[in-house]
Parts: structure tokens; C-alpha cells; sequence
């Protein structure tokens, strides 16, 4: 089957592992998110994943309710290796290989990350999910995530969210709030809008890698966005 990318840096929320929760990892959204992803390894897509830990901490909130923001943000990595393995452990349950790397040495919970080491397990067919952010502090995983798309030579960035794409405004709050099909990076940046943080942004349209937000929680989301088939935003 024909697919747009050959290589894809897939950005998870760690809100949306909470499912219906509230915190932590809901196993049956895990599962989806498994299937979801082996059925493009199996299209032969190259799949590198990074994943915020927000369902189980944030280093900004923390920082706001009085923890050191170095020691909360290391706290927020931790919550990402923490997912990582979660994820990794859903898709060997369904035969899809899977290899933790991490920013910071954490053998053996993980292998510490190099791009070499990246690409070569993706180019294995294996999953690469590249855990705690880019290993500093006062980077999010929005940023680490654009620093891996990069440095593994992905062709796009697919950031999977709660909503279907980028928007003039929340449109959880705003009932007006109107969908961009495409929209450029210096837009998104003039708009102040909240598609990634701004470092994140300014990284990809530096390195000219293109992002598209998309509603990842929506099964078979994932597979349409490989197709091509227009779902969610494009960022260029």
C-alpha cells in the first residue's frame, strides 16, 4: 500500500494515556494506541515515538505548587520513561518489537538514546520510543520531540492530541473557534497559537520538518493520516 511518509516521529500526549481516568495510564487506550501503531510498522513505515508524561506529572505545575522547577522538570522525565515502557510493554503483547531509549543513562530500564541507535532500530522494524525529553531541564516533550524528528531524519512530525486539529481557538472552549487545514509555522507563531511551545516550533520550521496535529484517541486516525487522506492539520 502506498504511503505519504517513510519515516514518522509520532508525538503522544501523556493526558490522553489517562483515558476516562483522570491520571495514570488507562490500559485500554494503551492497547488502542499499540494496535494503532503496528498496523503502519506493518505498512513498512519507520515509527519513532516520544510521549509526555502530563498523566502523571508536569514539571511546570510542579514548579507552580513550589517544587525547584530543575528537580520538577527531572521529576516530568521520569513520568515519560515511565510511559515509554507502558507503551513498550502493550506492543510486544502484540508482537510488535519495541526498544526504550532514553536522554539520561537509565540502563537497564533503557538504552541511553543516540540518533545512530534511533535509526538503526527503526530501520529494523522495531519501534523506537525515545524517553525523558531531551534529558535538560526548561525543555518540553513538544521540544525533545521536534529535537528526535529531526535528529532521526523523520520525514514529519505527527502530533497526536484530544482534537482533530489546529484551531483559531480552543475549541473546547470556543464553540466559533475555526479549523486550518494548513497553516504555515510563521502563522502559528504570529497567531500565538497553542499548537506546540514556541522553541518547538521555531526547531521544525528551522530544519524544515513539517508537523500534522491530528486526533490520535479516534481509532484508525493514525493509518488515514499515513494515507495521506487529509485528516487534522498540516504545519509547513
Amino acid at each position: 500500500m502506498n504511503t505519504q511518509y517513510r519515516r514518522v516521529l509520532l508525538k503522544l500526549s501523556g493526558e490522553s494515556l489517562m483515558g476516562k481516568q483522570g491520571y495514570g495510564i488507562d490500559t485500554d487506550r494503551l492497547a488502542d494506541y499499540a494496535r494503532q501503531i503496528t498496523e503502519i510498522v506493518n505498512l513498512g513505515v519507520e515509527v519513532a515515538i516520544v510521549i509526555g508524561g502530563g498523566n502523571i506529572f508536569r514539571g511546570l505545575s510542579g514548579a507552580a505548587k513550589g517544587f525547584n522547577r530543575v528537580k520538577g522538570d527531572q521529576m516530568g522525565m521520569l513520568a515519560t520513561v515511565i510511559n515509554s515502557l507502558a507503551l513498550s510493554s502493550a506492543l510486544e503483547a502484540i508482537g510488535q518489537p519495541a526498544r526504550v531509549l532514553t536522554a539520561i543513562n537509565m540502563f537497564p530500564i533503557g538504552e541511553q538514546y543516540s540518533n545512530r541507535r534511533a535509526i538503526e532500530t527503526i530501520e529494523r522494524r522495531e519501534v523506537a520510543i525515545i524517553a525523558g525529553g531531551t534529558g535538560n531541564p526548561f525543555f518540553t516533550t513538544d521540544t525533545g520531540s521536534a529535537l528526535r524528528g529531526i535528529e532521526v531524519e523523520a520525514d514529519v512530525m505527527l502530533k497526536g492530541t484530544r482534537v482533530d486539529g489546529v484551531y483559531t481557538a480552543d475549541p473546547e472552549k470556543d464553540p466559533e473557534a475555526r479549523k486550518f487545514d494548513k497553516i504555515t509555522y510563521d502563522e502559528v507563531l504570529a497567531r500565538g497559537l497553542k499548537v506546540m511551545d514556541i522553541t518547538a516550533t521555531a526547531l521544525c520550521k528551522e530544519n524544515n520538518l513539517p508537523i500534522v496535529v491530528f486526533d490520535m484517541d479516534t481509532p484508525g486516525n493514525l493509518l488515514k493520516v499515513i494515507k495521506g487522506e487529509g485528516i487534522g492539520t498540516l504545519v509547513y
